[in-house]
């Protein structure tokens, strides 16, 4: 690459580097940012969007049954953050987290959710519980969703072990997620091999900065979000200056 696209990678792991730690492979950063009346966790996990997502949705389902709250989720490919009214307990969550669990904290997590509502209602038409076509004429998609949502009910209650709903859970875990790989990294944190650190910021560190802007992409337009990252970045800039 050019100079200048070197120098922009090293000012931005030099700027993460100064405000707070650089997560790695071999460490598992978990920043704690009270902003804008929102509490974060900001779990800086270098492991790619797949496992992240499983990982999420997990640490999710542990802290809305730790807390009794809902557990709001936004997540990239280098990081998640898990965002609630109240504060949450990063070390407390980790010592929830054992590997064995894992898929079934999993299972518990999707069980209600519109993704696996989604992967159910293809899994059922490939095995013609759903008919796209019936008559000569062929259902729309919402037809058929609401079709696959009586459907999932109907499995359920026969046995949660039902043959379609396994593989709609399969393929959800396995195809959309990578629950594999994150019970290996749950593996690593448990016996050592990937050390957890923790943080407190006040202020979404570098590396965070985009990942919480996200979550006003919604309430932002992009004029307002790219005024809204420039503003964050330099208060962050002025606070590693005055702590230098």
């Amino acid at each position: 690459m050019d100079g200048n696209a070197a120098n922009s990678i090293y000012e931005y792991f030099k700027e993460q580097y100064l405000y707070t730690q650089l997560p790695h492979d071999r460490k598992f950063l978990i920043e704690n940012l009270h902003f804008e009346g929102k509490h974060y966790l900001i779990c800086h996990s270098c492991y790619g969007r797949r496992v992240n997502d499983a990982l999420s949705r997990a640490f999710a389902y542990v802290l809305s049954k730790m807390y009794n709250t809902s557990v709001m989720i936004g997540l990239t490919d280098q990081n998640f953050y898990l965002q609630s009214t109240k504060k949450f307990n990063a070390k407390e969550l980790i010592k929830q987290m054992k590997k064995e669990d894992l898929d079934k904290i999993l299972k518990l997590a999707i069980d209600k959710t519109d993704v696996l509502k989604r992967r159910f209602r293809h899994c059922a038409g490939r095995s013609l519980m759903i008919l796209r076509t019936y008559k000569g004429k062929r259902k729309n998609v919402g037809r058929q969703q609401v079709s696959s949502a009586i459907l999932i009910n109907a499995c359920k209650r026969i046995s949660d072990n039902f043959p379609i709903l396994k593989e709609a859970r399969r393929e959800v875990a396995e195809d959309l997620m990578d629950i594999n790989n994150a019970t290996q990294v749950i593996d690593w944190i448990n016996s050592g091999r990937v050390k957890v650190e923790y943080t407190e910021t006040k202020l979404p560190s570098p590396f965070a900065l985009n990942l919480v802007a996200r979550g006003y992409s919604d309430i932002l337009k992009m004029e307002d979000r790219l005024e809204f990252l420039r503003k964050m970045h330099q208060m962050v800039l002025a606070k590693i200056a005055l702590g230098r």
